[in-house]
């Protein structure tokens, strides 16, 4: 009975040793299979297309849905992705995903109202912020540039 619960602990040590993963590994392998590089620019293009359909005083309205829905779409993608193996990574990404919908869901509705339009490019810059800070969290994580 002892000899088999030594041979039980000792499997489950082993089997455990090799299913470890180092967290820089699991976060560069998440990031890669997730394609988080062209996702960040994706978003950053799409969030800068708004920004500058928010900023021209005559946008209509079709031009305005255009630009936010999209960048509302590619947000839900992307934060379908969630969670990462990293936790600070995750509330990064999530903030600035977070961020990035508020933003075209002002945006969506700011044809008559500047208000509207100043508060979804306030949303839009924090955005971009975080991006750029949850970017700099995976390198540093994971020692690439």
């Amino acid at each position: 009975m002892i000899r088999r619960l030594g041979l039980v602990v000792l499997a489950s040590l082993v089997l455990a040793a090799c299913g470890t993963v180092s967290a820089s590994t699991a976060l560069s392998r998440w990031s890669k299979n997730g394609d988080l590089p062209s996702v960040v620019s994706s978003l950053s293009l799409d969030a800068r297309h708004a920004l500058t359909v928010l900023t021209r005083a005559h946008s209509t309205a079709l031009q305005l849905h255009t630009v936010c829905a999209v960048l509302d779409l590619e947000t839900v993608q992307a934060n379908a992705a969630l969670p990462t193996p990293d936790t600070q990574t995750t509330n990064l990404l999530s903030a600035a995903y977070t961020d990035l919908g508020s933003g075209a869901n002002e945006c969506y509705g700011s044809e008559n109202s500047a208000s509207k339009r100043d508060k979804a490019i306030s949303y839009l810059h924090r955005a971009g912020a975080e991006l750029a800070e949850a970017r700099a969290r995976v390198n540093a994580v994971t020692g690439s540039s």
